[in-house]
């Protein structure tokens, strides 16, 4: 997120947490992720989440990205009742995850949580576990006095000792 092409808000986001998350499992080995299953998953989170859906609708692209990676690593479609109903579990708890979060819009702290929550349910549905520290996460780019910078209320917010 730190490229300086990556806008501090943006749908790039969204490929962001979906790369993330499944090179994560990929990494991990647990599953057995495939390159074609990332790709796959690149390319649902690029047909839907697009600008400016977030603010106009309420559906953020980093959710719809967690869902995606999701979606592929279980096979969900429509005819699959329990590989849909986790998929979908998934992005509730992940969007409820966000808008329990939420001030200015972050796509940057958006995609932080929502990799946090992919990485707890890979632990709860695939006993998964990949550790996340977030304590140990401190966003840089709120020096970048950006409008939408939540700084203090933000969970990343740098703290200073």
């Amino acid at each position: 997120m730190a490229h300086p092409k990556i806008p501090f808000l943006g749908c790039e986001h969204a490929l962001i947490a979906t790369a993330s998350l499944l090179a994560a499992l990929k990494n991990d080995a647990t599953l057995s992720v495939s390159n074609q299953q990332i790709i796959e998953a690149m390319k649902r989170t690029q047909k839907q989440s697009m600008p400016p859906y977030c603010a106009l609708t309420g559906v953020c692209g980093v959710v719809i990205g967690v869902g995606a990676a999701f979606s592929v690593i279980l096979g969900a479609a429509c005819p699959k009742d329990r590989e849909s109903a986790i998929t979908m579990h998934i992005v509730a708890r992940t969007i409820d995850t966000i808008a329990n979060d939420v001030g200015p819009m972050c796509c940057k702290s958006f995609v932080r949580t929502a990799v946090g929550v992919g990485y707890n349910a890979a632990k709860e549905y695939f006993d998964v576990y990949l550790p996340i520290h977030r304590e140990k996460i401190s966003c840089f780019h709120s020096n970048k006095n950006h409008r939408n910078c939540r700084k203090e209320k933000c969970l990343y917010f740098p703290k200073t000792a």
